[in-house]
């Protein structure tokens, strides 16, 4: 994963499948706690999701409303997406089609 310290107060995180997924989310929330700033997660190389990745996005967010900080998600794939929508996770997260429009979104929310 790579994560990018965009500004001050952003982090973008370019996620991929699992394995790596889970470590990458759990590294975020990691630096996350001790350092909480808002965070753009990009979708673009995840092509599935299972219920511990919805379950880490879950204590992601979590994390992201304790703090008070804001989390988009940007570039989900069709069959991600179609996971998100029949959890239910379509109405919790920000979903935005790419990663400068979820910065966008995210210094607008700011």
């Amino acid at each position: 994963m790579v994560i990018q310290d965009w500004s001050d107060d952003i982090i973008v995180a370019d996620l991929a499948d699992d394995p790596q997924f889970t470590d990458e989310i759990v590294a975020l929330m990691d630096r996350l706690e001790s350092d909480p700033k808002n965070v753009v997660l990009n979708f673009g190389a995840v092509g599935f999701v299972n219920s511990s990745n919805i379950a880490k996005l879950l204590r992601l967010r979590k994390i992201m409303i304790a703090s008070g900080c804001k989390l988009a998600i940007c570039d989900v794939n069709t069959q991600v997406w179609g996971v998100l929508l029949v959890t239910g996770l379509d109405k919790i997260f920000t979903y935005t089609n790419d990663v400068m429009t979820a910065l966008a979104t995210l210094q607008l929310e700011s």
